[in-house]
């Protein structure tokens, strides 16, 4: 089997997202190595879910601002709960979407690591309403 890493290859400054429907030669970012698409993954993961988190911060903030002696406590919380939710999601979904790759011997595109830290993201909002069937 041949090695599908270019000679040249360099690893992609991040986040290195290119627009794939005008993509011009030479446009387009991939990933070939486990480590780099853990990092990406890890990375987007994390941006992804401190812009959600914070954005429920605020919310919680506005709404309980009249309980100020202790309403410091919530984006402190919040910010530990989405560091670690984060880092325990986007290492998962990362090396799993590395080892899957690389078994496969293909090239990522910048695009994936993105996209999944999108669904684990989403993930996490779904999982906040409360699904219960009528019984």
């Amino acid at each position: 089997m041949t090695s599908r890493v270019p000679v040249d290859y360099q690893l992609p400054a991040f986040p290195s997202l290119y627009n794939p429907v005008n993509d011009h030669v030479g446009g387009a970012s991939y990933l070939y190595y486990k480590k780099d698409i853990w990092r990406f993954t890890l990375l987007w993961t994390l941006i992804l879910y401190a812009g959600v988190f914070l954005a429920v911060v605020i919310c919680a903030v506005l709404v309980q601002w009249r309980n100020w002696r202790i309403i410091w406590a919530v984006p402190l919380g919040y910010c530990i709960t989405a560091g670690l939710e984060g880092l325990l999601a986007g290492s998962v979904v990362g090396l799993i979407l590395g080892a899957v790759y690389e078994a496969g011997n293909v090239t990522m595109s910048t695009w994936t690591p993105f996209l999944w830290a999108s669904i684990n993201v989403l993930v996490v909002i779904l999982s906040s309403f409360p699904m219960q069937g009528a019984i």
